[in-house]
């Protein structure tokens, strides 16, 4: 036996203190009585009646001795060696995607956590326990802790990731342990089922739980409306699906449609959302019916035209071509205004705007600009008009032979060989850095650059209304789009993502801030010193990036997907062996219960207390 605290023994000095008080008390007490001749009766009837009043005093002293005792010892904390009872753990707790499965009002991770704290209150005091999670990194949660108390605490904490976990660091973790001690238990918690464990006892924690799961989900934009297709999945059994699509966060489905999924087959959807008039910001696509994992049941699709951002003013008396050409491209937001009607103090806030045939007096500043046909040179444009050149006959436009990728990419999908022709347009000088893609007898007609403010810039010297066949054209649309798309750059590039991936996020031109928040709320700051950042999604749900752009914010959604790895009702791995010979022996337990002790103590005070009534009754 050992003492945590020894110095709590110098509480036995009181012993002496005690004895030394009972001896010099006082063995008397001083009574007013009306006769002695009373008092002698009264004292022979009282030894007559308790022979034993004479040795409640020595009692008294005893238990205070006692209660001395073990309140030294108490404080000393006695500690009792239990000669190899005891053991070392290495816990493996999988914090992976899947373990958010839920069964009987508890997820898979839960259970977890329930069987790794009924373990340390079952095992012998003295024991160490070493607990690692894994999920979106491999983390030792503590290390050698031998109080319990402590461990479950600290165990109590840990949570589950939305990711798929790898096992090959903590794999490294745990041999390195055992290589160190190999009597130590080392025990994996998850829901995958091993082929093969050495010197490992797994506990798989699935138990056939139901579920269902949504992905790959796109749609289109069509003449006759919208629609919207993906594929389900049943992994436990064959079922029937409804599927719900909701538009911009609205409580009621605008769609639905009913699919026959076999078990753990990809079932393929279509739901059709008619009227060419249906616009939305979102869409979210659900299952109806529930099961034990939620996190892939729905997923969100963004409009990516439909942000603020993209907002566009069109200042035209003849706006039928542009505002045709812009209603194609979905929710791409849009005003028209006369040049009468055309006010900055109270037009601005746009994305985009278009001047047709007109020419502002001054320039906008928080977004990009198009011209048509400008009637007048304007400062901050970086070109000149000079005048306008009409043709006696109409000629064919050229398509710049550039190999630039800003060319390629502005011509992309363009039919260069097309005639198009021109009879009248203006003659622009250029002195600012602009991409020619279409001129006519080294004149541009058709070019792109940037604004002296940082916002772009696109300049079609020419009207769409008269003196061309450009509207009519395959590559009107073709080309108009590019420069849409040139004009509204894309903060992120459109794909499927899934928790783990590295969202690349674009630093455009003037931006100066890029705001990034999580589907639990966690914001964070990119770097927007290079021409792009990564960001690590960890998270199931709807990511919100925020550009600070030329002092007008930007703001792109991105919806981030469970991985399909972690969907599986029953994962497989193929090993998970520790090398090595286990040893059998094991750690000396320890005995420090101290709740004996204090019944026993709690007794005493009792006893000594009862002594003192019985005394105190005696002498009235």
């Amino acid at each position: 036996m050992s003492f945590l605290y020894p110095l709590g023994l110098l509480g036995l000095i009181a012993i002496p203190v005690l004895i030394l008080i009972y001896i010099l008390k006082r063995k008397y007490t001083e009574q007013v009585i009306a006769s002695t001749y009373l008092w002698t009766l009264s004292e022979r009837f009282l030894k007559h009646k308790n022979p034993i009043s004479r040795i409640t005093g020595i009692i008294s002293l005893i238990l205070q001795i006692l209660v001395v005792v073990f309140i030294s010892l108490a404080i000393a904390n006695p500690v009792f060696v239990l000669k190899g009872k005891a053991n070392d753990y290495c816990f493996i707790l999988d914090g992976s995607g899947s373990m958010n499965i839920v069964s009987d009002g508890s997820t898979r991770f839960e259970r977890g956590k329930e069987w790794i704290e009924q373990a340390i209150l079952n095992s012998a005091d003295g024991s160490y326990y070493t607990l690692v999670t894994t999920g979106e990194t491999t983390d030792v949660v503590f290390k050698d802790i031998d109080d319990k108390k402590s461990a479950i605490e600290k165990l109590s904490e840990t949570q589950p990731s939305q990711v798929a976990s790898d096992y090959t660091n903590a794999l490294t973790v745990a041999q390195n342990y055992f290589s160190l001690n190999s009597s130590m238990n080392i025990v994996l918690l998850s829901d995958k089922d091993f082929e093969t464990h050495t010197n490992v006892e797994t506990v798989n924690l699935s138990s056939g739980e139901q579920n269902y799961a949504i992905s790959s989900v796109e749609y289109q934009i069509t003449s006759a409306g919208t629609s919207v297709t993906g594929k389900v999945y049943s992994y436990e059994s064959d079922a029937t699906l409804d599927i719900d699509v909701y538009a911009d966060g609205a409580a009621q489905p605008v769609a639905t449609t009913s699919v026959e999924a076999a078990k753990s087959a990809a079932a393929d959807f279509t739901v059709d959302i008619e009227g060419n008039d249906f616009t939305f910001s979102s869409l979210r696509v659900a299952i109806r019916q529930s099961d034990a994992l939620a996190l892939d049941n729905e997923v969100t699709v963004y409009h990516r035209e439909s942000a603020a951002s993209y907002k566009t003013l069109i200042v035209s008396e003849t706006p039928f071509f542009l505002n045709a050409i812009f209603a194609t491209f979905g929710n791409l937001q849009r005003d028209v205004v006369s040049p009468s009607g055309y006010d900055p103090a109270t037009c601005s806030g746009y994305g985009l705007y278009i001047f047709d045939g007109y020419t502002p007096a001054t320039l906008p500043s928080d977004g990009a600009v198009w011209f048509v046909n400008p009637t007048a040179s304007l400062e901050g444009t970086g070109f000149s008009r000079r005048g306008e050149e009409e043709l006696e006959a109409p000629r064919t436009m050229v398509f710049s032979s550039s190999t630039s990728t800003k060319v390629q990419n502005l011509l992309k999908d363009t039919v260069t060989s097309e005639d198009i022709s021109v009879a009248k347009y203006v003659k622009c000088g250029l002195y600012d850095t602009f991409t020619t893609l279409v001129s006519l007898g080294g004149d541009p007609l058709i070019f792109a650059g940037s604004t002296s403010s940082g916002n772009r810039e696109v300049v079609l010297a020419f009207s769409l209304q008269e003196n061309t066949d450009f509207v009519l054209s395959y590559n009107y649309t073709v080309l108009m789009r590019n420069l849409i798309n040139y004009t509204f750059p894309a903060l992120v590039d459109d794909g499927t993502f899934y928790c783990g991936d590295d969202l690349t996020v674009n630093v455009l031109t003037g931006c100066s801030a890029i705001r990034m928040e999580s589907p639990s709320g966690k914001v964070e700051y990119l770097d927007t010193s290079s021409a792009s950042a990564e960001y690590e999604m960890t998270e199931v749900g709807e990511y919100t990036v925020t550009a600070t752009i030329n002092n007008a914010q930007q703001t792109v959604k991105v919806y981030c997907s469970l991985p399909e790895a972690e969907r599986l009702v029953r994962g497989s791995e193929v090993s998970f062996s520790i090398n090595g010979e286990p040893s059998s022996l094991k750690r000396d337990g320890k005995y420090d219960d101290l709740l004996y002790i204090f019944i026993i103590l709690a007794l005493l005070v009792i006893a000594d207390w009862m002594v003192y009534c019985y005394e105190q009754y005696q002498l009235r």
